[in-house]
């Protein structure tokens, strides 16, 4: 009979590509975890991976057959979870994803409310890019996930949690007032500064403008592109170009006076905030819980300051 402990190395193989990694990764030795692949190919009586020099690849039924495992070892962590939590909401550990464009904006708000609401969670973060979080929580490596919506995976709901309204950052000596409303079709794309491919607020922010436009728009026109919000913001406050900032994260970029934020013209462009989380997990009131704090942390619908002043609707 094959074991979770063979269908987790199996995962970390897959994952990882090498025998050495893989076995670094599950704190075991490389030749205790090559026994246990032999062994579950003995058990199953196929090869599951090519074996090279320096690399393995897995066979077209050892990706099956890792793709069933990790639906296996979700069903697994989902029934633990079952188990474990059902004295009371959000209590034990919660493994959490939260996008980039999110988490440094939201964490402070939320954070010291699930410390006095809920003293018996153990919360433990991963902050990273939308696609390798949908494949977490998919996975059952993390439990949920806060990001922008839609997510089209089958196998994982959402919660909406607020709507989250983009604004124009310029430099400080922008001629425009900072009453004035901006049409998209006003916002010089040669000048756009944008997060690196990967992160959804960068497609958000193309997509708006192209659509303003009626045509498809390519790379950000600044010729640069980063890893984080805050580095699109000083290369704003530089006077290198203007970018589009979620009103979450207004309240912390705003404080820099070599910047000002520009409402968009209505329709205004936003993006939707949700938490995501697999069919089958057995912690759907604590998702709902924690949705509620992720809501009374920002105010639903939520509003932010934008140069001193409220910046809704």
């Amino acid at each position: 009979m094959i074991t979770l402990r063979q269908l987790r190395y199996l995962a970390a193989l897959a994952k990882h590509g090498h025998f050495g990694r893989a076995a670094e990764a599950c704190a075991i030795t490389q030749p205790a975890l090559s026994m246990q692949i032999r062994d579950l190919e003995r058990i199953l009586g196929v090869v599951v991976v090519e074996r090279r020099p320096g690399e393995v690849i897995l066979t077209d039924v050892g990706r099956e057959i890792a793709r069933r495992g990790e639906d296996v070892l979700a069903a697994s962590r989902d029934l633990v979870d079952f188990a474990r939590h059902r004295s009371g909401l959000l209590t034990g550990r919660l493994t959490l994803g939260v996008i980039p464009s999110l988490a440094p904006y939201l964490l402070p708000r939320i954070l010291p409310l699930l410390q006095t609401q809920f003293p018996e969670l153990r919360l433990e973060l991963r902050e990273t890019q939308t696609r390798q979080l949908v494949e977490d929580v998919k996975s059952g490596v993390l439990d949920a996930a806060m990001l922008a919506l839609p997510v089209d995976e089958p196998d994982v709901r959402a919660i909406v949690l607020f709507e989250d309204l983009f604004l124009l950052a310029v430099p400080a000596n922008d001629p425009r007032r900072e009453t004035a409303r901006v049409a998209a079709e006003d916002i010089d794309q040669s000048r756009l500064i944008l997060l690196e491919d990967g992160h959804c607020l960068r497609d958000q922010a193309l997509a708006f403008c192209a659509t303003a436009r009626g045509r498809t728009t390519g790379a950000a026109g600044a010729g640069f592109a980063a890893s984080s919000l805050a580095t699109v913001m000083q290369m704003v406050a530089g006077g290198y170009g203007v970018t589009l900032i979620p009103q979450i994260a207004a309240d912390v970029e705003r404080r820099d006076d070599r910047v000002k934020l520009l409402r968009l013209k209505n329709p205004q462009p936003g993006r939707s905030i949700g938490l995501v989380y697999r069919n089958t997990s057995p912690r759907k009131a604590d998702f709902a819980a924690l949705g509620e704090v992720v809501k009374e942390s920002v105010g639903v619908p939520f509003t932010a300051t934008v140069n001193g002043k409220r910046a809704g609707p």
